[in-house]
């Protein structure tokens, strides 16, 4: 399949290296392999004889595009990647992909700020298989997924894999085999290999056992302020330990945290304690949350692609005061509120949290959007009331 990323993904490499990150499993070695560059040598630092090829740098000179895989598990790579796009002769397009973050420099000496381009892939959306479904390349494998190959009509078809996301999630494998049984399997399978495998090499970790305990408490959590402290008395450890694991398993995009939003006029507004969703959303057990983690994920991935591709900066922040009441997203573009979305399971009534937030975010757009809704509507507040499924096939941060 083409994916969202890919026709920019190719112009850019002809300008600047690329580096590629995302969740394991999402779809980057397939990309990188079929981004219509045929003369290329695809170099994985897990596999033994590529790592010498790496180390020593043999690869060959005269193919036009270089991968290198999961190159962040070799010490000191960011170094030796300066060092190679600076003495990059003859001109080679370089891209790297890894399933942990990427562009994440915390020492001066090692950035590489000014030398590459940052794309991030993840799973997919309702937003991306609708757009595939409409592209003849792509529609046979989707249709293969659909319980009725005669169904014609948008809205059917958005409703479908709709429930198809919330059951199986959006990585690709699991979504393409579409069978539940397959993806209890797969779960277990995925975050095995980053837990025992990934965090074992690039981290200095001797609580594997923990950390896999904790990302089990965090599904409890989804939704809901990020106590460290309650974390810490689960697992009994220190707040230290919790903080550092939580950093850990965001960095190897298996959960992803938003933040509060708080201005002058907010006084009163919760100002620090995080939110913590998943990637991998299917591991919620509690329906409600599993809709509200769909819709942080599609906001997340809608805003990733916007700064990665076009430039273009927003954020995703929750509003809460400290008389708890609360919107679940508020999305700012330039660090201004730009977007209120309130998520609903069944309730299409437009929640009165609106209303209370008026004062502060006059003029913005709002939007409540409920799974079990047929048809919109506009309310006397000014909130559009839509359809989950309708909204995330046409995601518009505008």
């Amino acid at each position: 399949m083409e994916r969202y990323i890919q026709k920019s993904l190719i112009k850019d490499l002809n300008r600047k290296p690329v580096l590629l990150s995302g969740p394991r499993q999402c779809g980057k070695t397939v990309l990188s392999k079929q981004l219509q560059l045929q003369n290329y040598q695809y170099l994985n630092f897990d596999v033994i004889m590529d790592r010498k090829i790496i180390l020593k740098m043999n690869w060959h000179r005269d193919k036009e595009l270089i991968i290198f895989d999961e190159l962040h598990k070799m010490k000191k790579w960011k170094t030796w990647l300066k060092g190679i796009f600076d003495s990059n002769t003859p001109k080679q397009k370089f891209l790297v992909t890894g399933s942990a973050k990427l562009n994440t420099f915390k020492k001066v000496g090692d950035s590489l700020a000014g030398r590459y381009f940052n794309y991030r892939l993840y799973p997919l959306d309702l937003y991306e298989i609708m757009r595939l479904y409409e592209n003849p390349i792509n529609q046979k494998p989707l249709r293969n997924l659909l319980n009725n190959s005669s169904l014609s009509s948008r809205l059917q078809l958005c409703k479908e894999f709709q429930e198809r996301l919330l059951s199986v999630s959006g990585f690709p494998e699991p979504f393409l085999e579409k069978e539940s049984g397959f993806y209890v399997r797969w779960q277990q399978t995925h975050l095995d290999i980053i837990l025992k495998q990934d965090l074992l090499d690039t981290e200095n970790i001797k609580s594997i056992k923990q950390i896999e305990i904790l990302a089990t408490l965090l599904t409890e959590r989804v939704g809901s302020l990020l106590s460290y402290n309650s974390l810490r008395e689960d697992l009994h450890t220190d707040d230290k330990s919790i903080k550092r694991w939580v950093d850990i398993l965001e960095n190897a995009y298996v959960i992803f945290r938003i933040y509060p939003f708080s201005n002058k006029k907010m006084v009163t507004s919760i100002k620090k304690a995080p939110k913590v969703y998943f990637f991998d959303y299917g591991r919620v057990d509690d329906l409600a949350l599993r809709v509200e983690n769909l819709v942080a994920f599609s906001l997340l991935k809608q805003i990733h692609y916007q700064l990665d591709v076009k430039g273009i900066i927003y954020d995703l922040h929750y509003v809460r005061n400290k008389q708890k009441k609360e919107i679940d997203f508020l999305v700012t573009k330039n660090k201004k509120p730009h977007l209120l979305i309130e998520v609903k399971l069944s309730n299409s009534i437009v929640s009165e949290n609106f209303v209370y937030f008026e004062k502060y975010f006059p003029n913005i757009k709002k939007i409540q959007v409920v799974r079990e809704l047929d048809r919109g509507y506009l309310s006397r507040e000014g909130v559009q009331v839509m359809p989950l499924h309708l909204w995330l096939a046409d995601l518009d941060l505008e």
